[in-house]
């Protein structure tokens, strides 16, 4: 069985635990609880090794979140040598925020990196599609570098 890891980050606030649980079908939370063990960068390198994806998270709706995300990218997928299709943003728009999924504009290189809008209350089906998508990306290249790397051994 192949086992990849992939990190959700981005600002503070801005979804990543309430949809990492919804896509692992862990529970329904409703009330904001800080997620407090990772806020500190020292923690970031021993989260950053042996990543195989990264998933940005923001809140399209928080105009610094814009600017944080580009500090995100840099730090988990440019600083980590990944490649740009083993990262995923995500636009959460949180409940009732009426968020626009079509006003949004990144800025280069976040301009080229596959982009999502999730929001659980009005679609949550099309977020789990494409977090599935993007997994079995992942999984496939995670694949594809272990027989590369078992064929270096054979030959």
């Amino acid at each position: 069985m192949l086992k990849a890891k992939i990190l959700f980050v981005g600002p503070c606030e801005s979804g990543k635990t309430v949809l990492a649980n919804f896509l692992t079908e862990s529970s329904d939370i409703t009330e904001y609880n800080p997620t407090q063990g990772v806020r500190f960068e020292s923690c970031w390198p021993a989260l950053m090794k042996d990543a195989h994806g990264v998933v940005i998270v923001f809140n399209a709706d928080v105009p610094s979140h814009l600017r944080e995300i580009e500090m995100w990218y840099s730090c988990f997928v440019q600083q980590q040598f990944l490649q740009d299709t083993q990262c995923l943003l995500i636009a959460h728009h949180k409940p009732g925020s009426g968020g626009d999924a079509g006003s949004l504009s990144l800025s280069p290189p976040l301009n080229k990196l596959k982009l999502v809008h999730s929001n659980l209350e009005e679609d949550p089906e099309e977020i789990r599609m494409e977090f599935i998508k993007y997994l079995k990306s992942i999984i496939n290249s995670v694949s594809e570098s272990r027989d590369r790397e078992e064929m270096s051994i054979i030959t």
